[in-house]
């Protein structure tokens, strides 16, 4: 069964082990951002330093694993339809907004519905790590200079993992206007147990 997430919103399931995890862009250019914690144990969360390291890479795709802060394994990229995906920038935020948007209406961002879907699982907002912005088109120039593009995503466009342990999930349909060329569409995913 396929699940909408509303432009500039977020949600939070469980995902256990085994089961798969597939996330769709419906509309096209459109950015999730995706964090994870133990299902249990939510002081083990998803790690971009730990998944960078053990990867080597920083261009994560088909094959990669996700790693936690306690390095183990917690999900694996099993197909990508785009193959751009960052993983170096935090989630956006109210912050963000007036940082980066001075002449658009704030909003609480990724940040903000990530803290309040991990609400009722006890996460607190300072336990919200870096996500993993999926279809998010962030390249580094040689001189280590960062540029935030469109996404390259197109509609239909999807990605699937595979949990490696019980998880606790938290996604969004990202809520800043440079990730998502300019405008806010939903975020669709799937979990499977095949």
């Amino acid at each position: 069964m396929t699940t909408r997430i509303p432009p500039r919103s977020g949600i939070a399931f469980p995902l256990l082990a085994g089961q798969s995890l597939t996330v769709i862009d419906p509309e096209g250019t459109q950015v999730s951002d995706m964090v994870a914690y133990a299902l249990g144990d939510t002081g083990e969360v998803i790690s971009n330093g730990r998944t960078f390291d053990y990867e080597e890479t920083i261009l994560l795709t088909t094959g990669a694993f996700l790693w936690s802060n306690r390095s183990r394994k917690m999900l694996e990229i099993e197909h990508d339809d785009v193959g751009r995906h960052d993983f170096l920038l935090t989630p956006c935020s109210h912050d963000t907004f007036t940082h980066f948007y001075p002449d658009k209406p704030v909003h609480r961002g990724c940040f903000g519905n990530l803290a309040a879907a991990l609400a009722p699982y006890g996460i607190g907002p300072d336990q919200i790590p870096t996500a993993f912005n999926i279809f998010m088109n962030v390249p580094v120039s040689p001189t280590g200079k960062i540029e935030v593009l469109p996404p390259l995503s197109r509609a239909g466009d999807t990605i699937r993992m595979r949990a490696q342990c019980d998880l606790l999930i938290g996604l969004t349909a990202c809520s800043a206007y440079a990730s998502n060329g300019g405008s806010f569409k939903p975020i669709d995913f799937i979990v499977s147990d095949d």
